[in-house]
């Protein structure tokens, strides 16, 4: 039988099993259909199409040097991913197609769709689990619901994953003679980021197992101490490798119990800290599959739903400028658009400050950072925004808000960070340059702080306390 990988955000040759499943039922080819008006739609951002156009290129040749083709369907919007696929299965002569599922909204209906169509010709659509480290929808309350708190789903996580790890699922062998690899010179519409940017993000597998056994040879051990620290390299900087499927969540699970002896709950604290991080992402996976409201961008606590947000569109220019005269705040955002990332402790900082701070809609946030993030990814980014905004399932309590200040202090001591990426307050000593006088301020040009910490901390407060009751809501 001809079969077919549909690959998405699964890029990766190893421990794909939808790839492996297909090579195992007959001779595979593999297609990938980019859909730049759907992109826009999604508000994706420049730098993260580019890095999933420079990872297919890399996975094309993988594929080609063990004669798997690639071909490449550009279609606009998913709607029309059904009749693509229809038409190049019927020319092929594929006989089944295999995915690994994705679970937004939008792909899910996609995906039905394409079934529907598929299942007309007598070619059927399988449906594989590669981008969680358990199906979504197996892991229960005892009532027989979703989970809504992060600690009690990541024990059951721990218990099952202690048993039954998922084993790693072997790159499908050469098929033939190496093919010539495709060429994807079409930036699909989205421009490319400056050399500098593409630099910090280099494509394909080997790249992103280098950046794997880095983290795991010097990361790992003080990851819980060094985690939140922005001025040092005290992450995986894996995230953006995750969302695309360059390398999978069991691989990174893999790796941290071979260096853990094996323990998911006790052992190294690195190790532990690292892998409850894998465990929210897979929380908000699960998450989003459960709730399909959150791919709608709705508020898991309907209630907040009635929260009175300001229109200030100034404030919100300033905050997404990194000219709010916060320096952490600041010197987040700068780097956001300096490297289409940003510091995940910084994320909560900066996510807090624009939903409490300034009280502004956290929609327009989560929507400014997919609009910049190499790493954006639905689940992760809702969820992450969604706790700051205290709308989310398992939020930080809506009266419990960061004071950037001494966040700032506290995780930048030195203001190293912040001297990187706020080069006009270089000059200033380790205290003041975390708050910096109204004088340091003029002399340096640097700006007055859009908004009192203090008084706006009051005013989110007071909006959240008149929300009605969650029963009424």
């Amino acid at each position: 039988m001809n079969t077919l990988i549909w690959l998405r955000s699964d890029l990766r040759l190893h421990d794909n099993p939808a790839l492996a499943a297909a090579a195992e039922q007959g001779n595979v080819r593999a297609v990938y259909l980019p859909a730049p008006g759907q992109w826009r739609q999604h508000g994706d951002a420049p730098a993260k199409i580019d890095f999933w156009r420079r990872n297919l290129q890399a996975l094309g040749q993988t594929l080609a040097a063990r004669g798997i083709a690639l071909d490449v369907l550009p279609i606009d919007t998913w709607a029309q991913a059904p009749e693509a696929l229809a038409t190049f299965c019927a020319t092929h002569r594929i006989g089944a197609v295999h995915i690994n599922a994705e679970w937004p909204i939008n792909e899910q209906r996609r995906d039905q769709a394409c079934a529907k169509r598929l299942a007309a010709m007598d070619v059927a659509l399988h449906v594989h689990q590669g981008a969680t480290l358990l199906t979504p929808g197996s892991v229960r309350t005892g009532s027989g619901g979703p989970y809504r708190v992060f600690t009690p789903f990541a024990r059951v996580c721990r218990e099952r994953l202690r048993s039954a790890t998922p084993a790693a699922i072997r790159a499908p062998a050469a098929q033939g003679p190496a093919l010539a690899a495709p060429l994807l010179e079409d930036d699909w519409g989205f421009g490319t980021p400056p050399e500098a940017l593409q630099a910090r993000w280099p494509a394909g597998e080997e790249a992103a197992h280098a950046r794997l056994r880095e983290f795991l040879d010097d990361g790992l051990a003080r990851y819980h101490e060094r985690r939140d620290l922005p001025a040092v390299p005290g992450t995986s900087a894996l995230s953006a490798y995750l969302a695309c499927g360059v390398v999978s969540p069991a691989q990174c699970l893999r790796a941290a119990l071979s260096v853990n002896q094996g323990e998911i709950d006790s052992g190294l604290a690195g190790a532990r800290s690292w892998i409850t991080e894998l465990l929210w992402r897979e929380f908000y996976v699960h998450l989003l599959a459960a709730y399909p409201a959150l791919s709608m961008h709705r508020p898991m606590r309907p209630e907040t739903d009635h929260v009175q947000w300001r229109e200030a569109p100034q404030d919100l220019q300033a905050w997404q400028a990194g000219l709010t005269g916060i320096p952490i705040v600041d010197a987040a955002q700068r780097q956001l658009l300096a490297t289409g990332w940003m510091h995940n402790r910084l994320r909560m900082v900066s996510a807090m400050f624009l939903s409490k701070n300034l009280l502004l809609d956290w929609r327009l946030g989560e929507a400014w950072f997919m609009a910049h993030l190499v790493d954006g990814d639905l689940a992760a980014n809702n969820g992450g925004w969604q706790w700051s905004a205290s709308t989310g399932a398992d939020a930080v309590p809506y009266f419990r808000i960061f004071n950037p200040v001494t966040q700032s202090r506290r995780f930048d001591p030195d203001g190293r960070f912040l001297r990187r990426w706020l080069p006009e307050l270089a000059g200033l000593d380790a205290r003041a340059i975390h708050e910096p006088s109204s004088a340091q301020r003029l002399a340096t040009g640097y700006p007055q702080a859009i908004v009192d910490l203090k008084s706006s901390r009051l005013r989110a407060i007071e909006a959240y306390a008149r929300l009605p009751s969650p029963s009424a809501a």
